[in-house]
């Protein structure tokens, strides 16, 4: 399944549809202003509230959560050591781990586990300016987490670009 982002500049109180490959509205990306930390909440087309994505505070290393009904569901971390691409660690709280590794801020990169492709995030299949894709390979995977996973990660790199 893919699903079409309109690419925005992400700030705080920013609002976009993330649409489905036949058009319809399938997520709404709500950026919650006036928090203390940046935070988004991922909801359905009816408004409910699928997962809520923070800022962690008090992190060394930028770090974002992603949560399901006030539980932690997972958490992303830059890697430290990556040396060609920008490549981060998404630890569930199951105890596996997702790499997302490729050009972030070109939005070229993918989402894996042990080695097997989850999602591609790509612009590369559009024509249209500031819009990526995100292909959920795996038709059994968790839709909404891929999802919110692409959207924390580029978010963390857009953050760490202009903050150095």
């Amino acid at each position: 399944m893919k699903y079409l982002v309109r690419d925005k500049i992400f700030a705080i109180g920013d609002d976009y549809w993330i649409e489905d490959e036949s058009g319809r509205q399938a997520f709404l990306v709500d950026g919650k202003a006036l928090r203390l930390r940046d935070t988004l909440e991922l909801k359905d087309p009816s408004g409910q509230v699928l997962i809520t994505l923070r800022q962690k505070l008090l992190s060394l290393r930028g770090a974002m959560t992603i949560e399901r009904n006030d539980e932690t569901l997972a958490t992303i971390r830059k890697k430290r050591l990556s040396l060609l691409r920008n490549h981060y660690r998404v630890a569930l709280s199951e105890g596996t781990d997702l790499d997302v590794s490729g050009r972030i801020l070109d939005r070229e990169f993918a989402i894996e586990h042990d080695g097997e492709l989850l999602a591609h995030i790509s612009r590369r299949w559009l024509r249209v300016r500031e819009t990526y894709g995100v292909d959920v390979v795996r038709e059994d995977t968790d839709h909404a987490l891929l999802i919110a996973v692409a959207v924390c990660v580029i978010r963390m790199a857009e953050k760490e670009r202009d903050d150095g």
